[in-house]
């Protein structure tokens, strides 16, 4: 082999790992955030999966408690309205400001339960109020599983330097479902 020839091997084998280490860097950058961006899709699924739930609950909840608490328009015409704003919901951001109102509708709610202790007593009453209950207490879990993915995908879109290769192919933040300002409260108990 002439030295010129083993010059021109080097030169193009220096090329090609130039070229090579890049492209591979790129794809599987790309595949990651994929694969994450997916993560925050299905998280987000799940959430919906609850959400939905709660919202097929809701109408058998409210007609119940009409049933006892007659004079308490308002408050069913809220939760109506609450619940009508999350079917018309489109994107994430919409559905999870929707649910929040739907859930300060449904706390308004059981403050009027609180009134009619013989609603209380009733077994069907309990049954859908422990449903809602379980249902609340998975939406808590989805919520927080897809805060957890949502929160890996953001930092990885964020860092350096998959925040370049981030932003050339579009990835945006996705959105945190967060406790609304007025839940972080500590309610009062008062005797």
């Amino acid at each position: 082999m002439t030295k010129g020839l083993r010059t021109s091997l080097i030169v193009a084998g220096v090329l090609v790992l130039v070229i090579l280490v890049p492209l591979l860097y790129l794809k599987g950058t790309y595949n990651s955030l994929v694969q994450m961006d997916e993560a925050v899709k299905a998280a987000w699924a799940q959430v919906e999966n609850q959400l939905q739930r709660r919202y097929d609950l809701i109408p058998n909840y409210v007609e119940t408690v009409k049933g006892y608490a007659k004079h308490e328009k308002d408050v069913f015409i809220k939760v109506t309205e609450a619940r009508s704003r999350v079917a018309g919901a489109g994107s994430i951001r919409e559905k999870i400001a929707a649910n929040r109102e739907l859930s300060s509708a449904l706390a308004r709610l059981l403050v009027v339960v609180e009134r009619y202790p013989e609603l209380k007593a009733n077994t069907n009453f309990i049954r859908l109020q422990d449903e809602l209950a379980g249902t609340e207490n998975r939406i808590a879990v989805e919520r927080r599983r897809f805060n957890e993915t949502v929160r890996a995908y953001n930092t990885k879109i964020r860092s350096f330097p998959t925040n370049l290769i981030a932003a050339m192919f579009g990835f945006e933040k996705a959105t945190f479902f967060e406790v609304p300002k007025e839940k972080q409260v500590v309610p009062k108990v008062t005797f």
